[in-house]
């Protein structure tokens, strides 16, 4: 499984012109939003250490509670999370200029694992948004930093 974690002061996620995920951020607070990729050979213990990962990755801004900049998790202040299914992270651009979806998973593989690193996350204690798996999603986030992050299982 693939990431990309982005530290953010604002996110949501639109379809069909209705906000269907949406994090609840304090003034001065951030939370973060995941996009991720699954490939055929994932599994659901992928599933769990990505989501332990995302959970507990050390990137937040920590002067808040006295420390000092990325050095807390959203674990550690309870920032929300915003997931989003991306196949488009497992993109092949080695030959021409039109990528390959080869090493994305189908959608009955991935949707599957992407509820899992959900599931995990909320079982860890997490508050998790979502956008919705397979539609044409509009996301809308302010990344603060920046602070773009690739984790991969």
């Amino acid at each position: 499984m693939r990431a990309v974690i982005q530290r953010v002061t604002e996110a949501s996620v639109v379809v069909d012109g209705n906000v269907v995920g949406q994090l609840d951020i304090t003034p001065g607070g951030h939370g973060l939003v995941a996009m991720i990729g699954v490939t055929h050979d994932d599994t659901d213990a992928d599933a769990t250490k990505l989501a332990d990962k995302i959970w507990r990755l050390r990137i937040l801004d920590g002067e808040a509670t006295g420390g000092s900049p990325a050095e807390v998790s959203a674990a550690d202040v309870d920032a929300p999370i915003l997931v989003i299914s991306q196949f488009t992270l497992y993109a092949n651009t080695a030959k021409g200029r039109r990528p390959s979806w080869n090493a994305a998973a189908p959608g009955a593989v991935a949707e599957p694992l992407v509820d899992a690193v959900v599931d995990a996350l909320r079982a860890a204690g997490a508050t998790v948004a979502t956008g919705r798996f397979g539609a044409h999603m509009s996301v809308r986030l302010v990344n603060d930093g920046p602070v773009t992050i690739i984790v991969e299982t």
